[in-house]
């Protein structure tokens, strides 16, 4: 039985306090066309740019999802877009003037009492899904999902803080209905002790006890008692559902969740596709058109988010230490940020109730910032840089969980491109905390 897609019949707006900016903003929701999907307009911007939420278009996941074309960007779209795909909205266009949506109550029930007073209406087009007829999944540490083959859209949740309180467990069957009277109302959460370092990071600038839950220890801050006696896992899901539409239509699968987060649901929507876009190739026997891997750094790369950093290196977890590089200037120098948390594996012995990250990572860190680097010289496709020796390093200063280590890499010399050599320090706060002299040799990835 074929489905009609939808849109909503009027405009309706909203204005509040974004979470992590903290900025006054008005969001406002327009019917669209069929096949246009969700589109975000910033109104603010000259132009009226405007930019899809899609998996490619991702560029930072930390407490939050965050969508840029060029010098635009919206961050924290997770919320409104799970209300618009949970009301079983396809197609509108989310109105902004300024980067991000306001949190209202950290729910998504204000959004949804939104697209109720704009009027679900459906449109003369038909209803595509994305589906999949083998199980997709990722794994990061004690974290994972899979997505497995279904006639429907089903999501099983386990979700816990790191020290193991809190567990919560749930499994639903997602329609309008459900999601309406189980998810919407479900706010977002934070431990106490995550807050000054979310602060440090530039983040939750907005935040409060009226659009959040704090635990502390087994205590819950809010301004209201909670809703669900499982509230935490149940935003989980709707964090999921928000995520999924990255995928660009709406999904047929049972997802099954264990600790998720915006990085790993990210992830999932980005194998998804790939899967797809496979399984189209060998339909069709075209290339895929899904998120190529290009394990070199293109020429017009000035920036790297976290799949493109994934590309590159041959590095995998526990021993990524680039989350993303944020500035390429020519062939000669480069900028990698590091966010150090204190869910690092190495904290745990290094040292016990005096966590500080060892040397020795932090000079892996340069050296995987000045591998990158070396990448974007001539054609680096198929090469790989090994690291070869490190001079004149110096430790000043220890680094400690909360800080954003930035690695600045500095191309001093390459002979015959087959070796090089690079200055790199680490930086907090503006002040140098470790430096080094290395050396790499370039080879081909087939002779290694």
């Amino acid at each position: 039985m074929s489905i009609k897609q939808t849109t909503i019949r009027k405009d309706r707006s909203i204005k509040g306090k974004s979470l992590h900016t903290g900025d006054e903003v008005t969001l406002t929701i327009k019917p669209a066309e069929a096949d246009m999907g969700y589109l975000f307009r910033r109104v603010d911007l000259y132009g009226n740019p405007e930019i899809k939420p899609l998996s490619n278009q991702v560029t930072e996941l930390v407490r939050n999802t965050t969508i840029s074309d060029g010098n635009t960007k919206v961050h924290t779209i997770e919320h409104v877009l799970s209300a618009l795909a949970g009301c079983g909205v396809d197609n509108a266009i989310i109105e902004l003037d300024s980067s991000e949506p306001p949190i209202c109550d950290g729910s998504a029930r204000p959004f949804v009492n939104l697209i109720m007073e704009a009027e679900v209406v459906s449109l003369d087009k038909e209803r595509s899904f994305l589906e999949i007829d083998e199980p997709v999944s990722v794994t990061s540490g004690n974290r994972s999902m899979i997505a497995l083959p279904y006639n429907g859209f089903r999501v099983t949740c386990t979700s816990a803080d790191d020290r193991g309180v809190h567990v919560q467990h749930l499994s639903l069957e997602l329609d309008p209905e459900s999601y309406i009277a189980q998810l919407a109302p479900a706010r977002t959460f934070t431990l106490y002790e995550d807050i000054e370092e979310l602060l440090k990071l530039g983040k939750i600038r907005g935040g409060s006890l009226d659009s959040a839950i704090v635990i502390k220890g087994d205590k819950i801050m809010s301004k209201e008692p909670l809703r669900f006696e499982d509230e935490f896992v149940r935003h989980k899901i709707l964090d999921i559902v928000g995520d999924m539409c990255l995928l660009g239509k709406p999904l047929k699968a049972h997802i099954i969740a264990v600790r998720p987060g915006h990085s790993l649901n990210s992830d999932l929507t980005a194998k998804i596709l790939e899967s797809v876009a496979k399984k189209e190739k060998l339909k069709s026997g075209s290339p895929a058109k899904a998120h190529e891997r290009k394990s070199y750094v293109m020429p017009d790369e000035t920036e790297l988010d976290i799949r493109r950093v994934l590309d590159v290196l041959p590095h995998r977890f526990p021993f990524v230490m680039i989350d993303r590089v944020v500035s390429i200037e020519g062939d000669q120098s480069l900028t990698g940020i590091k966010n150090v948390s204190i869910n690092e594996p190495f904290f745990t012995g290094h040292f016990p109730g005096h966590p500080v990250m060892p040397g020795v990572l932090q000079l892996e860190a340069m050296a995987q910032a000045a591998g990158i680097l070396l990448l974007r010289r001539g054609s680096a496709e198929g090469k790989v840089a090994f690291f070869m020796s490190a001079d004149k390093v110096k430790f000043r200063k220890p680094v400690v969980p909360g800080d954003q280590l930035e690695i600045r890499a500095n191309l001093v010399k390459v002979r015959g491109n087959k070796i090089a050599t690079a200055e790199v320090t680490c930086m907090v706060s503006g002040k140098i905390v470790s430096s080094a002299s290395l050396m790499f040799a370039i080879t081909d990835a087939s002779d290694s």
